[in-house]
Parts: structure tokens; C-alpha cells; sequence
């Protein structure tokens, strides 16, 4: 199975600071807040919710560059934050400032 992708809008309400791994590949890790109206069991019902994010490579630097408060919509893909946790982050291939 190879389906796993997300797209979320929200906005920007942590960035941490640009860091690099041992093989000096950027890494950012932020978090968004993202708040709308959807329609589940045919009846309007109000999600919010926040959302753990990670950016590699270019995108980190891209992620790193943008103000807290912005609202932007995100592509990527759902993995456990590490090999021993079972939370999951969003894994950011590309960003759209809204």
C-alpha cells in the first residue's frame, strides 16, 4: 500500500529553531493549529485541532523562513515520530502560503 498523503490548512503557531543531523540534512520542527467546519453522519460539526509537523532538506529552510501566524497549506505524509513512539507527524514535502 503505498497511500499515505495529507493536506491540511492552518496556521503556523510553533517553529522550532533550523537544526541539521549528523549527515547535515536541515531538519524544522513546527506545529500548526488548524481550525474549520466539516460534514460527518450528514450533520456540520466544528474541528480544531494541532498538528505536529517535521520538514527536511529545503523545505526545512523554507518552513524556518516563515513568520508564526501564517496561514499556509501543507502536502506530505503521516509517519511515527520515531521508531519507538506511536505518534504520528506530518512529514511536510511542500507548502503554500494562503
Amino acid at each position: 500500500m503505498n497511500c499515505n498523503q495529507t493536506v491540511i490548512c492552518g496556521k503556523i503557531i510553533e517553529i522550532g529553531s533550523l537544526r541539521y543531523t549528523p549527515a547535515g540534512v536541515a531538519v524544522t520542527e513546527f506545529k500548526i493549529s488548524h481550525v474549520s467546519r466539516q460534514i460527518e453522519a450528514d450533520k456540520p460539526r466544528q474541528v480544531e485541532c494541532e498538528i505536529s509537523a517535521v520538514a527536511l532538506a529545503q523545505m526545512a529552510e523554507a518552513i524556518a523562513s516563515i513568520a508564526p501566524d501564517t496561514l499556509v497549506k501543507l502536502v506530505g505524509f503521516l509517519a511515527k515520530k520515531s521508531r519507538m513512539s506511536l505518534q504520528l507527524v506530518l512529514h511536510v514535502n511542500k507548502v503554500d502560503l494562503i
